[in-house]
């Protein structure tokens, strides 16, 4: 079957489509990449999807508007996806959704919220639509990323040194793989969550990002706010474990600066660069990983 595949991250920038056909031969399933692309959102729902994460105040009005307007931009995602990458046709539609809101206690995730409804991309497609994937795994005892590190030990697994993937997106996340050990998956802390805020921030709203990381390039790390940034109890939990804007957000940011005081602008986004890079280094170092690949980071400062 040709499935297509649909998801936007933390950073609620755009729609990730992508298209693969999968073929199943006996115990062995086959999945071949037919072609991706990234739809951003519509400004004006970007703004109003990231005006409700926490620690902002919403109504049930809002939710509903929001819950509507992503599902259709969804569906008009999966449209593309059909026809610039799958030839005009697919069988199945999966939809991971848009994250605003993500319940953690510790290392045990409560509940999580994705929003767009699955029913705008059925109409729009005329398809069956699998959705609450991360619901499903949070429901079954995980932390709501169960496909991330099944593609990560298909692609990397079986190697005799131990590797480490590494997606570093709103939230940085890892799945680290040793021969003869069951892969390990958690977040690591901010990936560019804080770096997107704090551009917001000093920018006054004028830019989601430092492009090309031009601001942290400028500036040198913030020893006394690195300090009081890498003292957050979320780097000692024990994996497996998740976070998410809930923590990392722009309150977060702020309450450091109130708290250490606030560099100036690039040295504010060269200690957060240093942030992410430090606590993935942390994070990774106990399993004793001998390669990282890496990838994401499109909406941010690159780590």
């Amino acid at each position: 079957m040709i499935v297509i595949g649909l998801s936007s991250g933390t950073s609620a920038d755009g729609i990730d489509v992508a298209a693969a056909r999968i073929d199943a031969d006996g115990e062995l399933v086959r999945l071949v990449p037919l072609g991706h692309r990234t739809v951003p959102y519509s400004a004006d729902l970007r703004a109003e999807i990231r005006g409700s994460l926490p620690p902002a105040s919403t109504t049930l009005e809002s939710v509903c508007r929001i819950d509507t307007r992503i599902g259709r931009e969804f569906a008009g995602a999966a449209r593309r996806g059909i026809d610039e990458c799958a030839g005009g046709r697919a069988d199945l539609v999966a939809s991971h959704g848009q994250t605003l809101f993500h319940w953690v206690t510790g290392v045990t995730v409560n509940g999580t919220l994705q929003l767009g409804q699955p029913a705008w991309i059925a109409e729009a497609t005329g398809l069956p639509v699998v959705s609450d994937l991360r619901v499903a795994d949070v429901a079954a005892g995980g932390q709501g990323a169960p496909l991330a590190a099944l593609l990560d030990t298909l692609l990397l697994g079986g190697r005799a040194d131990p590797v480490a993937a590494l997606n570093l997106g709103g939230i940085a996340n890892t799945t680290v793989l040793r021969d003869g050990v069951p892969p390990e998956a958690f977040d690591t802390g901010p990936g560019n969550a804080l770096l997107d805020a704090a551009a917001r921030r000093v920018t006054g709203g004028r830019a989601d990002f430092d492009a090309d990381g031009a601001l942290a390039r400028s500036g040198r790390p913030d020893p006394v706010l690195l300090e009081h940034l890498l003292a957050e109890p979320y780097y000692r939990l024990p994996p497996p474990k998740s976070t998410g804007v809930e923590l990392f957000g722009p309150g977060y940011l702020d309450a450091a600066l109130r708290h250490a005081g606030a560099p100036s602008d690039g040295d504010l986004l060269a200690t957060l660069v240093e942030l992410t890079a430090a606590t993935v280094a942390e994070a990774l170092r106990p399993h004793g990983v001998t390669e990282v690949l890496a990838s994401g980071a499109a909406s941010g400062t690159r780590p």
